[in-house]
């Protein structure tokens, strides 16, 4: 065993890839170089905000979510192109590929970062060793910076991949905390948001110090089993595997669209309810998944945001079915004041072959009519495979419009195995 490598223990690194998508664009254009940056939404409609941007753009206060308009105020010589998300899926891929050369298990967290367990990777040198020669040749073969944490496990590597950007390389053992991460506002603690931070803060725990002595049943109180997954997590204490696995894990399905304007035309939001539940069918199609839940958020003109679910007695995949419940729970919860934006997502997840229907008196019948149906194409199954034919499925592949798409989501890794 080398003898930077533990005798019990992990070497985990987080690799994050520096202002990825501004990053790509510089590398496929190198006259962008050096300058103000911003990959950005449609600039003629009100929903373009900055996605991402160059640290040229954010040394002017540009940063990311930022409506277009106050970016183009503080930096009026950025240069803002809309998202090719084609482009970043291939320098993803090819990323993900180096990763590979050092280590089986990477575990992509999304198109831009992933964990690399290098545990049994000691015959390749030291963890900083590797973690240089992994920087460098992500830098030398795609021309893109990144950042590294080097840690005992994935929260502390996370953190210390934070912690040196651009072009940085940190590592974070669990006796740093004291000096380097103690000290901090508990807000700058991956895992707590703005609101987590708030409660923390009504707690009388501001740092992340405070929180990692604080009371657990006043946690638990307070913040449910969060709360001491939180303090744990400030101890430095993470068990969470490298999953290489993990791509293939997902729990919901959502698309939403911030309307061109605010309205309050019943008929023009349920037209949009209907055009987002055909997207979210249409993702679950290609995934082979039904939803066992719909949800429906809704942003009032006052910026006001609020989410709305039902559970669903069987799992939905079609564009009808993931409509109707968004409908009734649209006509149900919406208090006629002008809407900004509408979204509609399948949660609950479950493999179209594993989801068991629930049969009730209204949908037996039904289901019976259609019962020779399924057990003609169970047969054919049985005998040629289950790719051979499947029930309401198409396996041909959609076609992308690679500047209006989007990358919030596992989708692209899923090919990336």
């Amino acid at each position: 065993m080398h003898p930077h490598y533990p005798k019990n223990g992990r070497v985990i690194l987080h690799v994050d890839m520096n202002s990825f998508y501004a990053s790509v664009e510089a590398a496929y254009n190198p006259e962008l170089k050096g300058k103000p940056l911003a990959i950005a939404g449609n600039p003629d409609e009100r929903r373009g905000i900055i996605v991402t941007c160059s640290y040229e753009a954010r040394r002017f206060g540009v940063k990311t979510t930022m409506p277009l308009w106050e970016a183009k105020k503080l930096c009026p010589q950025l240069i803002i192109m809309r998202p090719n998300f084609d482009r970043y899926r291939s320098a993803s891929q090819g990323m993900f590929d180096i990763l590979r050369q050092y280590s089986q298990w990477v575990e992509p967290v999304s198109i831009d970062e992933g964990y690399v367990d290098i545990t049994e990777s000691y015959t390749l040198g030291s963890p900083l060793f590797i973690a240089e020669s992994i920087q460098n040749q992500i830098l030398s073969q795609l021309d893109l910076p990144s950042s590294i944490g080097v840690a005992p496990n994935k929260f502390l590597a996370k953190t210390a991949s934070d912690m040196k950007k651009p072009m940085g390389i940190t590592v974070l053992r669990k006796r740093d905390l004291p000096g380097k991460l103690w000290p901090l506002d508990v807000k700058e603690m991956h895992g707590i948001g703005e609101k987590t931070a708030q409660k923390l803060y009504s707690m009388e725990i501001p740092t992340i110090g405070e929180l990692a002595k604080a009371n657990e049943i006043i946690l638990k109180s307070q913040l449910g089993i969060n709360g001491l997954r939180l303090k744990a997590r400030a101890n430095g204490q993470d068990d969470r595997p490298v999953d290489p696995d993990s791509v293939y894990d997902f729990k919901s399905v959502g698309n939403s669209t911030t309307l061109p304007r605010d309205t309050a035309n019943q008929k023009e939001l349920l037209n949009t309810l209907n055009q987002l539940s055909a997207k979210v069918a249409s993702r679950m199609k290609t995934k082979d998944t039904l939803a066992s839940t719909v949800m429906l958020t809704l942003r009032f003109k006052d910026r006001k945001t609020i989410t709305r679910s039902r559970k669903l007695r069987n799992p939905v995949g079609s564009q009808e079915d993931i409509y109707t419940t968004a409908k009734a729970l649209f006509l149900e919860h919406w208090n006629g004041n002008s809407i900004r934006l509408l979204g509609v997502t399948g949660q609950d997840l479950v493999e179209r072959d594993d989801a068991a229907l629930q049969l009730d008196i209204f949908s037996f019948e039904e289901h019976a009519r259609k019962e020779p149906l399924y057990q003609t194409i169970e047969k054919l199954q049985d005998k040629f495979g289950k790719k051979m034919i499947q029930k309401g499925f198409s396996i041909k592949k959609e076609k992308r419009d690679p500047h209006n798409d989007t990358s919030f989501n596992k989708d692209f890794l899923r090919d990336d195995k």
